[in-house]
């Protein structure tokens, strides 16, 4: 038998809790446990093997390809996953209704609010993973997340406010981390109620104003997933042999860094074994490196950078994003505002479709401001913002000091993972917006 070039052993046990309150009922209830331990190898010939997904571990070590191991580690890590087998994690039910019901009495009373949805999640992930290079590594992951839907009505016209916050902390550490979570229902309200008295949106080419709040979608969508190894080196992105070329305007630095403290993509080993690391992948506008997971840096020829991530134990893992943000810049935000003469300001965005290999994307604008003389003249719905993500990087003029994160759930290969994308305030000045022709 042909000895892999890699191999590892990945076991989880993951314990979830749902909870959802809408406005006379508690809607859903859920709570559960899924566990499970799997080998994969990668052979010279580079085939990505996921061979077994099972929780019967004594029958893997039976294995004869389990001789990727030491054997001293192999005894360590059944010890481990036996240890974590047994340990049981209790979600406070209590504590999650009380918060819920909180976040329900700071929505108001008002006449056109005509239902709400308020969701609170919470996982506490177990991951254990031996690699044939040696690392044994053990983890506890928690991710709290949670999220308001508020439906407003007037005069038979329907407009939804969603908001959604979501970190790698426990429920009680989540609250002290962050004291606005109670906040998040009355904000979902006000953007509905906002929705109701907007413009439908003008329609044309124009300069935009990406807010901070708008949470680095763009850069997360039309960007970071051709930024990850398996698209760039099999030549299925745009950024496809650039490394040390120009491919953003100088203003522009992109960094992935699942190390930052409390945010929903973070976490200090990835799902291969690798410590997690702060990648620069675009600086100064100049192309550094992509995201790698062993796969691909052994076919490559480079090393994991720590970003092979797995929904779950029954998947391979794949190169992914984790915190992906545009670095912060030196220009004041009131001052890019003051900068547009007619234009548009994104607080919020929506969902969107994005060609991976040429970077042409169309997002939806969930909140958004049309601009006249550098003042916020009235709110507008029904935005969209046609483009291409490697040429807005290469135009944007103005990036300010005021980043900010959203968390998210990023998909591929139906895979999903938990993500944060950020970005500072900025100015691109010209884009194509769908709206109404004037």
């Amino acid at each position: 038998m042909t000895k892999a070039l890699y191999g590892d052993l990945f076991f989880e046990k993951a314990e979830f809790f749902r909870l959802v309150l809408e406005p006379d009922k508690v809607d859903e209830l859920v709570s559960g446990v899924d566990s499970g331990l799997a080998f994969r190898s990668i052979t010279p010939e580079f085939e990505n093997k996921l061979t077994y997904a099972t929780e019967n571990f004594s029958s893997l070590l039976r294995e004869e390809r389990l001789n990727l191991f030491p054997k001293e580690l192999l005894t360590e890590f059944s010890t481990l996953v036996e240890k974590a087998s047994l340990q049981t994690f209790s979600f406070d039910l209590k504590k999650s209704l009380e918060l819920l019901e909180l976040i329900k009495k700071r929505i108001s009373h008002n006449s056109a609010i005509k239902h709400f949805r308020l969701s609170l999640w919470q996982t506490m992930e177990t991951k254990i993973v031996l690699n044939s290079e040696g690392n044994l590594r053990y983890q506890v992951r928690p991710y709290f997340k949670i999220s308001a839907v508020v439906v407003a009505e007037r005069d038979g016209r329907l407009e939804k406010g969603y908001e959604v916050k979501g970190y790698s902390l426990s429920l009680e550490e989540a609250l002290r981390f962050d004291p606005e979570i109670e906040l998040i229902g009355k904000r979902a309200e006000a953007l509905a109620l906002l929705l109701l008295s907007a413009r439908r949106a003008p329609a044309g080419v124009m300069p935009v104003v990406l807010a901070g709040s708008a949470g680095g979608t763009m850069i997360h969508e039309a960007v970071g997933h051709g930024l990850e190894a398996d698209h760039a080196e099999e030549g299925l992105s745009i950024y496809s042999g650039k490394l040390g070329e120009r491919v953003a305007s100088p203003l522009i630095t992109v960094i992935d860094d699942p190390t930052i403290p409390n945010l929903y993509g973070s976490y200090l080993v990835d799902d291969e074994g690798v410590e997690a690391r702060k990648t620069l992948l675009i600086e100064n506008g100049i192309l550094r490196d992509f995201l790698y997971d062993q796969y691909t840096a052994l076919k490559y020829g480079k090393r994991s950078n720590g970003h092979g991530r797995r929904q779950s134990f029954r998947n391979l893992p794949l190169p992914r994003m984790s915190n992906t943000y545009i670095a912060p810049g030196t220009t004041k935000t009131e001052d890019i505002l003051k900068s547009i003469e007619k234009g548009l300001l994104v607080r919020k965005m929506g969902g969107g479709e994005v060609n991976p290999l040429t970077g042409d994307f169309v997002f939806e604008v969930r909140e958004g401001y049309y601009i006249e003389k550098g003042e916020i003249a009235y709110p507008v719905k029904g935005a969209t913002l046609v483009g291409n993500g490697p040429k807005v990087l290469e135009i944007i003029d103005g990036v300010s000091e005021d980043l900010h994160f959203e968390a998210g759930t990023c998909g591929k290969d139906n895979q999903g993972v938990p993500v944060s994308d950020g970005q500072p305030t900025l100015r691109i000045p010209e884009i194509v917006v769908g709206g109404v022709l004037e």
